[in-house]
This record gives C-alpha cells, sequence and structure tokens, in this order.
C-alpha cells in the first residue's frame, strides 16, 4: 500500500450502535458524500492513501462493515444484502439521504446490492475491482469455503503468522502468480483475523458469497436497472483474486459506464496509484449528474425485462 502524504493524518476512528451493534467508521471533510466500502477481511484503513485527496472536495464516510475491523462482530447475518441494509442504516444514523458509493472487492458488490435494494439512495456507483460479476474468483477464497478452513486458519493467530504468508506470496512470485503482487495487502488483511472473533465472522461472510466453485451471487441479471445511474469501474489488469475480464463482463452489462484498467496493478488498484484514483473518480463525480430514481421508469424496465446476456456460468443475486 502507497503512504499517504505524511502531512495527512487520518480521521479517527467514530462509533454509532446500530440495531445494538457498534459500528466503526472514519469521517472527514465537507462537501458531496462519498461511502467507501473495503473488502473481505479490511477494514476503512484501506481509502487512507486516497482520503487525503477526497476530503478537500467530499464529506468521506469509510465504515468498517459489521464483522471487520473496529465493528462489533457478532453471530449474525453476513450477507450482501444485510451489508447493504447495514450501509442504509448507517447513512440514516448519520443523516446522510443520498450518496456516491464506492466499493472495493466485496464492498464492491455491498456498493451494486445498496444500488438495487436502495436505488434512491445512491447517487453514483464506483465499482473497484468488485466481487459479484461471475462465479471466478481466487482458489484461495473458495478453499476457504471449506468446513476445515477456519481450523486451519487458526495459526494466523499466532505471532510471526504474518512473515509466514509474506513467504508464501513471495513463492507465488516465483512461479509468476499474480496474487504476488498484492502480497503486502494478503499480509496486512489477513493479519485481521488475529482479532478475536475475526475468523467465525470472516467464515460466514465469504460463505455467503462463495463456494468451493466460485462465487454465489452476481449484478449481471439486475445490471440492466441502472441503465440512468452513472457507473465507474476501476481493475487492475494483473488481479489475482478476481480477474480483469470481469472488467469487461461488467463493462458490457452497464452499456453507459466508463472502465479504467490499471496497468500491472493487482487486486488493489487504488492503492498502486491513489492520484490517479483520486483524479478519476473527482473528475467522475463532478461530470455526471447524480441519479434520480424514478419507480415509474424502474418498473417500465421491470415489465421490459433484462437484455438477454450470454451465459456467464453466473449465480442468480439473491
Amino acid at each position: 500500500m502507497k503512504d499517504a502524504p505524511s502531512s495527512y493524518a487520518a480521521p479517527e476512528l467514530e462509533h454509532r450502535a446500530v440495531h445494538g451493534y457498534r459500528r466503526a467508521f472514519r469521517r472527514a471533510g465537507s462537501g458531496p458524500p462519498l461511502l467507501l466500502l473495503h473488502g473481505i477481511s479490511d477494514n476503512s484503513e484501506t481509502w487512507v492513501p486516497v482520503m487525503a485527496g477526497l476530503v478537500p472536495h467530499f464529506t468521506v464516510i469509510a465504515p468498517d462493515m459489521l464483522g471487520h475491523g473496529g465493528s462489533d462482530k457478532p453471530r449474525a447475518d453476513y450477507s450482501v444484502a444485510a451489508f447493504a441494509n447495514g450501509m442504509r442504516d448507517l447513512l440514516d444514523v448519520l443523516g446522510i439521504e443520498r450518496a456516491t458509493v464506492v466499493g472495493h472487492s466485496l464492498g464492491g458488490g455491498v456498493a451494486a446490492q445498496l444500488a438495487y435494494q436502495y436505488p434512491e439512495r445512491v447517487e453514483r456507483l464506483v465499482l473497484v475491482s468488485t466481487g459479484g460479476v461471475s462465479r471466478e474468483v481466487a482458489a484461495l477464497l473458495r478453499a476457504a469455503t471449506l468446513p476445515l478452513a477456519p481450523a486451519v486458519m487458526a495459526p494466523l493467530r499466532l505471532p510471526g503468522s504474518r512473515l509466514v504468508v509474506d513467504a508464501a506470496a513471495r513463492a507465488l512470485g516465483l512461479v509468476g502468480h499474480d496474487l504476488a503482487l498484492d502480497r503486502e495487502e494478503l499480509a496486512r488483511v489477513l493479519n485481521s483475523l488475529r482479532q478475536t472473533d475475526a475468523v467465525g465472522a470472516f467464515t460466514r461472510t465469504l460463505r455467503a458469497a462463495v463456494d468451493w466453485r466460485g462465487q454465489l451471487v452476481t449484478m449481471l441479471d439486475r445490471a440492466y436497472l441502472t441503465d440512468d445511474m452513472p457507473v465507474l469501474l476501476v481493475w487492475g489488469d494483473r488481479d489475482g483474486i478476481i480477474p480483469v475480464h470481469h472488467a469487461h463482463l461488467a463493462h458490457e452489462a452497464l452499456p453507459h459506464s466508463r472502465l479504467s484498467i490499471y496497468e500491472g496493478a493487482g487486486h488493489f488498484p487504488h492503492h498502486v496509484d491513489p492520484e490517479r484514483f483520486v483524479a478519476e473518480l473527482r473528475e467522475f463525480v463532478e461530470g455526471t449528474a447524480p441519479y434520480r430514481h424514478s419507480v415509474d421508469r424502474r418498473v417500465e424496465l421491470l415489465r421490459a425485462g433484462r437484455p438477454r446476456l450470454e451465459d456467464h456460468d453466473t449465480a442468480v443475486l439473491g
């Protein structure tokens, strides 16, 4: 991860109770609201490298989703739909009616689900290396859904486990696997599993979206409902978690979307070139009109039905 400018002090975590559970988030800046959603087993810290460039122009809200970071990790519903509900409720608690929603990886799936469930709350959609396009996903995540996976991951809580993870990632690099590009990120994210109850929350979250065959959810069958919504897709061309051809599938299903590919980047393009990401995000927000939800238009689209898509071995979002 590239560091944020040394003069920038990242906002401290704030906390609010939603449905009796503590939700952590970072909030800074002023202007149009941006809701930034992290990936699985990650947290709001992932957005710190781009916050310095965003807070002079936007009100930035970066939550730790339930089960992640400084938020509570109860035995609860960790489905994509439940995360979308939680983000809507957090916006209500914070008094934010509408926002441009930016999601990375799992957070992209949550952002897309939020746009589907509560389109009146979403002005624009920015999907960064997003999950929920097609079944294909890294074998590492598929394996983590298997019955004995939580026991196998238990050693991650031991001292020195980060060094083992880093060594494994370096070994992948020796055989040319793109996962090695993100070895520092993977070590940081896996290090979060040392927190109490984090493995259980991670496992429930993953199993709600992935099984041994791949991703269970897709946005493709409902993407046509965002026909009038501004959408920006951002991807690394060497993503070892969710391959870049998913970006092209999503772009095809969202014909009015913009697509930005970061050459040489893996699963965290916003960390590889945060300055470019901030510039593109600002231009996208400032250059597009916010989406205005129309019930009549939504009914018209639903009755017309989605355009026929090629069979990409996708499951139905539910």
